[in-house]
């Protein structure tokens, strides 16, 4: 399997991204290849010990800065995202990931891959990092004002992405409303109820937003504007949430004493403590979105991962083992097959 890496996009440069893409190629044995200034990625590389890894540069002499508008990708052919996908268009890699710009990525993937015939607008498909089981959530920002058709088109993706990605049998699909009911949402969001309701997809109802983290659903469907702010809101949630409990137990001079006092009952407890590490780490795994590294761009006819900006090597080795497999699930032939399936948008 060969990954293409945009290794030149993202808030932190090439270092962060080339870190975290030798230690995916040492811990998965996957094929790296990294796109960007030949001569930087050189520097970058030479700080590791890569003997017996499979990494190789392609140069790109251009780079889609993060502030920059997406005609940038039109402008700058050289870019690194262009690249990058042009080697997956022509069968020299099995997907690509970027920590950059997700409109710039968008606008590559569009012009350089194009959609799969059928789909009318690309979605961008991810875990969900807030849940009681593993859920595929779908849109997190590429399509900001759908139509019920786009709507019930992102259901089929995260659904296959569910089920061929997470391993989810038969999964539950929900649209995301401000009531369970059916006559509740918008205009849309009801054409959409109808649509999904009539589909052979295993639609459970409309979701309301206390009903997200509660697993009532494996494939959580809205439009892109909604779906950006409730992730952002969430990993902002969960990181203050983390910063509140560590605040509030030093918190004035009580806590502190408190603490002191804790850490001879927690050296008896060490043996207990120490059974219970792997479900804490597991926990931690579980809502840290670092987890996940980057979301899947489902409609284009190529496996395009885009990352957060501010992606750390973590994010970005787990990238790579995402894009590993979306590559195994083999996304990009089901949704031709399940659009054939439910002749949901096909062209004529």
């Amino acid at each position: 399997m060969r990954i293409v890496v945009d290794a030149m996009s993202g808030d932190h440069g090439p270092g962060v991204v080339i870190d975290g893409a030798v230690q995916a190629a040492r811990d998965f044995g996957v094929e790296i290849i990294l796109v960007g200034k030949e001569d930087a990625l050189k520097t970058e590389l030479a700080r590791h010990h890569t003997q017996g890894l499979d990494i190789r540069i392609v140069h790109a002499s251009e780079v889609v800065e993060m502030h920059e508008h997406t005609m940038a990708v039109k402008e700058k052919k050289d870019n690194s995202m262009s690249v990058g996908m042009r080697l997956l268009k022509h069968g020299e890699a099995d997907a690509f990931v970027t920590p950059g710009n997700t409109g710039a990525a968008l606008a590559a993937a569009l012009f350089t891959l194009g959609r799969i015939r059928g789909i009318d607008r690309p979605a961008i498909c991810s875990v969900w990092p807030a849940s009681m089981t593993p859920a595929a959530f779908v849109d997190l920002g590429a399509n900001t004002d759908p139509k019920p058709e786009n709507l019930v088109q992102n259901a089929l993706m995260g659904s296959l992405y569910a089920e061929h990605v997470l391993g989810i049998q038969r999964p539950r699909v929900g649209i995301v409303s401000n009531g369970e009911e059916e006559d509740k949402g918008s205009m849309v969001v009801r054409d959409t109820f109808k649509l999904l309701r009539s589909s052979p997809l295993n639609f459970v109802g409309n979701l309301e937003g206390r009903d997200i983290p509660k697993g009532k659903a494996d494939v959580i469907v809205t439009d892109g504007f909604t779906g950006n702010v409730i992730l952002k809101y969430t990993e902002g949630m969960l990181s203050f949430l983390v910063k509140f409990l560590r605040r509030q137990l030093t918190a004035g001079a009580l806590g502190k004493i408190g603490l002191v006092l804790m850490i001879p009952g927690a050296i008896l407890m060490l043996p207990s403590l120490l059974l219970l590490l792997p479900n804490v780490r597991r926990m931690r795994r579980t809502v840290d979105v670092r987890e996940y590294g980057a979301a899947l761009l489902v409609g284009i006819d190529g496996n395009v991962l885009i990352g957060h900006g501010r992606s750390d090597a973590t994010s970005i080795r787990n990238s790579i083992r995402t894009a590993m497999r979306v590559v195994d699930g083999r996304i990009v032939e089901r949704v031709k097959d399940g659009l054939q399936h439910m002749q949901i948008g096909l062209a004529a």
